[in-house]
């Protein structure tokens, strides 16, 4: 008589044990998929830090190929072009990431930044202007100073540089823009303060130390300023000044400057005995 109960027991047994089994194997696929998203989204980040540049852009390539839609390998892709100084192609894999349905404003602002670097300024103008006013970041402010410059809206372009600074902890780079800005306008004194400061934040920045020089030498200061360098950068800092001076009419310093950039070199210095050469070969003719 107990038969049949044993019988459904077994068969409850049986069902449970299947639908156990069956929840597990469906746990462990979560957990490789899990597993292998994690491992995916670390490559991924290796690869956008620390590649060679060369080699993300061949891995993105065909990570894309292989996944079309997947907005986080066109971003990387972009973003290897970029590293990888290649902004026509850049500007390409930007525009494909913000015709993606789930691309963000930062995406918008990525892609203005790639078509400033291929030299479509209107075209980088028109996307920023597209974006809410309301979307506010560094990046966002640093493109619009840059775009404002190239109008020569002066006033414009001084606000985006002021307030760009403001927005990062290493306002370096853009202040050494703001600087270079300035002395484009013929305002040397304004612009060797801003060099100043962008070095206060990054000593090594050599555009900036270069940039300085030529701030100073628009002032015919022809000493060199007190900042950090290598002897190597010395010298080239000293033929910098040197050719300003030159351009000035001032040809006795230059000349002294660049036998002093020839003598400080650590190896040979063509380009300033090059010039020296010139120089001289004028001077007797």
């Amino acid at each position: 008589m107990r038969h049949p109960f044993v019988a459904s027991t077994c068969l409850v047994g049986v069902i449970a044990l299947s639908a156990c089994t069956q929840k597990s194997e469906a746990e462990v696929e979560r957990a490789v998929q899990d597993v292998l998203a994690s491992d995916q989204s670390s490559l991924n980040q290796i690869m956008l830090r620390a590649a060679d540049p060369a080699e993300a852009v061949a891995y993105y390539r065909t990570a894309v190929a292989e996944q079309p839609g997947d907005i986080e390998l066109q971003r990387g892709l972009a973003r290897s072009l970029i590293r990888a100084e290649k902004p026509q192609e850049a500007m390409g894999a930007w525009k494909a990431v913000t015709d993606n349905p789930a691309a963000s404003d930062a995406d918008r602002i990525a892609y203005a930044d790639a078509l400033i670097r291929a030299g479509k300024w209107d075209q980088a103008e028109a996307v920023l202007d597209s974006i809410p006013p309301t979307v506010e970041s560094y990046q966002r402010y640093r493109l619009e100073a840059m775009i404002a410059d190239s109008n020569q809206e002066w006033k414009k372009a001084d606000s985006f540089y002021e307030t760009a600074a403001g927005m990062t902890t290493n306002p370096s780079g853009v202040l050494n823009n703001w600087g270079y800005s300035k002395l484009t306008r013929g305002d040397y004194a304004a612009a060797e303060k801003l060099f100043r400061e962008a070095l206060g934040y990054e000593p090594g920045l050599f555009t900036a130390k270069n940039n300085l020089v030529l701030a100073r030498g628009a002032q015919r200061k022809y000493q060199m300023p007190v900042i950090d360098m290598t002897q190597e950068e010395r010298a080239q800092l000293l033929y910098t000044l040197a050719l300003s001076a030159i351009k000035q009419g001032d040809v006795a310093i230059g000349k002294g400057l660049l036998e002093d950039a020839v003598d400080t070199h650590p190896q040979h210095f063509e380009a300033a005995s090059r010039s020296l050469r010139a120089l001289e070969s004028n001077i007797r003719s």
